[in-house]
């Protein structure tokens, strides 16, 4: 990967970590359903859960680059467990980003040190990628806010101390932090997944709690447009890291897999169709990886068109997971489907990853959008991806 020497000594380090603390029981968390406090624990203890918060709030400041690694090498050991790093950095980000001075001071530190865990509460019955469309209602009731309503498909929903949830009030989609503890709310565990099955998703009821007017987040009306859009754009961001993590694993296992298996008198790496297979793979993951780092480079430099740069990493790594996960099933065979496999994991935690933070079609749809005004006749078009980044 072309990034410094400096990152490339801190893809090391995280490396280290998720090969001792993660890797070696994510097949247990699968199965279990269930990430250890242990885990969430020496992530906060090693200040990865605050990589992205700044400095002042005792985060680490991580830039792009830095953050995108610590979710490929979460994403390679355990998509679960990098999808608490994604979904608790997206609530920490969107207070940063639009938090009042207030709200900074109070949450930014204990999230940073993984005191609180927070949980984006979104999505609800009936509603997915149609954000705008919440129906969770929220009302003024002369104490605060009134909320209620339904979320469903809450990544660590079970465990999250605060939710960002999004609600409807006359003003349009508004941004709220409620605390577990508020009266009247509580969690019902969703289990069984196809992928992600150790991030204690979780169906978080709203019935009539009361918020306060300062844990309104942002003003009312700004809460898709404004908040939810910036805790989503890092989230894509995270996920598509997380999916040349998925990339990563796969790849390494199909070689190895297909360099120590003989059928039909020769090693699996020697037939022809296999090395098709894996030829696809490598360049998924080259691409892939290219993709991630021209969103990081141009993130870091808040370029403008740093928010298309993210979708289209997004929609071509998440994709090109699946692929590779089918593939890496197929050349494992039967032992690919066997549980407890690793790709046989990494098959339902890559579907996924199509569906979450926009859905694959959800992001063929901007991207046209994208291409059509980059590529108008009598546009200035940018720099090449490559000059951009510095390769």
């Amino acid at each position: 990967m072309s990034v410094s020497a400096g990152h490339q000594a801190v893809r090391a380090e995280f490396r280290e970590f998720t090969d001792r603390v993660v890797a070696p029981y994510a097949e247990d968390f699968h199965r279990d359903q269930h990430t250890p406090d242990a885990v969430i624990k020496a992530l906060a203890d090693r200040g990865y859960l605050g990589l992205p918060i700044p400095e002042e709030f005792g985060g680490g400041g991580g830039d792009a680059v830095t953050v995108g690694l610590l979710a490929t090498e979460l994403g390679r050991a355990c998509s679960s467990v990098r999808s608490l790093f994604t979904v608790h950095t997206m609530v920490a980000h969107a207070i940063a980003r639009w938090g009042s001075g207030a709200q900074r001071q109070r949450w930014l530190p204990l999230l940073a040190t993984g005191e609180r865990i927070g949980a984006f509460a979104l999505s609800e019955p009936e509603v997915g990628s149609d954000a705008a469309g919440v129906t969770t209602r929220a009302v003024p009731d002369g104490r605060g806010w009134l909320l209620r309503g339904r979320k469903k498909w809450i990544t660590y929903g079970q465990i999250a101390d605060v939710f960002l949830v999004i609600g409807r009030t006359e003003q349009g989609p508004t941004a709220f932090l409620v605390e577990r503890d508020t009266e009247g709310l509580t969690t019902e565990p969703i289990t069984e997944l196809m992928g992600i099955r150790a991030s204690m998703t979780a169906e978080v009821r709203l019935d009539g709690c009361t918020v306060a007017d300062e844990n309104l987040l942002g003003r009312p009306g700004l809460g898709v447009s404004h908040i939810a859009g910036a805790a989503l754009d890092l989230g894509r961001y995270t996920v598509a890291w997380g999916c040349l993590g998925i990339i990563d694993a796969c790849l390494t296992a199909s070689v190895g897999y297909a360099g120590g298996r003989e059928q039909f008198g020769a090693p699996l790496k020697e037939h022809q169709l296999v090395r098709q297979m894996i030829s696809r793979m490598f360049t998924d993951h080259r691409a892939a990886e290219l993709l991630c780092l021209d969103a990081a480079r141009l993130r870091d430099q808040r370029a403008p068109d740093a928010l298309a740069a993210t979708s289209l990493a997004k929609y071509f790594a998440s994709t090109a997971a699946v692929r590779c996960a089918s593939d890496a099933v197929q050349i494992h065979g039967a032992n690919g489907c066997a549980a407890g496999h690793p790709v046989r994991r990494h098959y339902g935690d890559a579907k996924v990853m199509e569906i979450i933070e926009g859905s694959s079609q959800i992001h063929e749809i901007n991207l046209a959008e994208y291409a059509f005004q980059e590529f108008s006749p009598g546009r200035h078009r940018p720099a090449p991806a490559a000059e951009r980044s510095g390769i």
